[in-house]
């Protein structure tokens, strides 16, 4: 039962501090260049949590398991790495072209919000997962990487949501959407399977796996639809001299820009520093 109850106190806690970091800036007055700029940042998170903080923790979990188990040898570990990595871009990229048919008009913002929203489930899973062991570390540690990196996830969708002239309704929906999934698929992973399901879990090491999963759908997402989309609308608004009267459009980011992105990706790391993974 204690145990129950502090898997509820992580749900709420993560639940809010989504909420909380998303909700910065659409509480912000930000002029079209500053709006330019936090999302270069907002895009940077995103990539520096993946490469900094998912993967390696990841990576833990998949050898701590390991190690409790003794069931697995390194190599098949390290194919499982790489392997768990691609499925969960490739996921991402069949569910791109799915919904570009469907959303024309919208499909970036969709496209974005569902990348985030199916990382976040998985995470939901790996924090389920990691609860159904009796390491109650793996759990924290679990718990404590996802919340390192859904804080700069959910500022990140919501300032590119902004970029993209969505309605604050409609991004306070997608926030919401991404803030309760992965309590949600915490609470179906923990309690809608039996005892030998939750072996199962711990004996596959599931918790690495997924998370790793989840680290590839989040690299597609950044990699693919925010950063190009900002590089694009920075290009537009990058104008160089005429000539002959055609307007030529400088491309890539400014230099201002390109510092905000690269302070956007090592940020998580700083963070995390002294975080043992």
């Amino acid at each position: 039962m204690e145990k129950g109850a502090m898997l509820w106190i992580l749900i709420l806690v993560m639940l809010v501090g989504s909420c909380l970091a998303g909700s910065l800036p659409l509480v912000m007055s930000l002029s079209e260049d500053k709006l330019q700029l936090v999302s270069v940042l907002g895009a940077g998170l995103l990539v520096g949590t993946a490469l900094a903080v998912i993967i390696p923790e990841g990576i833990r979990a998949l050898f701590t398991g390991e190690i409790t188990n003794e069931k697995q040898l390194h190599g098949d570990l390290h194919s499982l790495i790489g392997i768990s990595l691609v499925l969960g871009f490739v996921f991402m990229l069949l569910i791109d072209q799915c919904s570009a048919k469907k959303n024309d008009g919208r499909q970036k913002s969709v496209t974005a919000t569902l990348g985030l929203v199916v990382h976040a489930a998985v995470d939901g899973v790996a924090l389920g997962a990691a609860a159904t062991t009796s390491q109650a570390d793996v759990e924290m540690i679990v718990f404590l990487a996802i919340m390192l990196h859904k804080a700069p996830a959910a500022f990140g969708l919501v300032s590119f949501l902004l970029h993209e002239g969505v309605d604050k309704k409609r991004i306070s929906r997608h926030l919401l959407i991404f803030s309760f999934a992965a309590p949600c698929l915490t609470l179906v992973t923990y309690f809608g399977i039996g005892k030998e399901g939750k072996e199962t879990l711990n004996n596959v090491n599931a918790t690495g796996l997924a998370m790793l999963f989840s680290a590839g759908t989040f690299l597609y997402v950044a990699t693919v639809h925010v950063l190009p989309e900002l590089m694009t609308r920075s290009s537009n608004y990058s104008h160089v001299p005429s000539v002959e009267g055609i307007t030529l459009s400088a491309t890539g980011f400014k230099v201002k820009e390109i510092l905000f992105l690269v302070i956007g990706i090592f940020l998580p790391a700083l963070i995390t520093t002294g975080h043992h993974h």
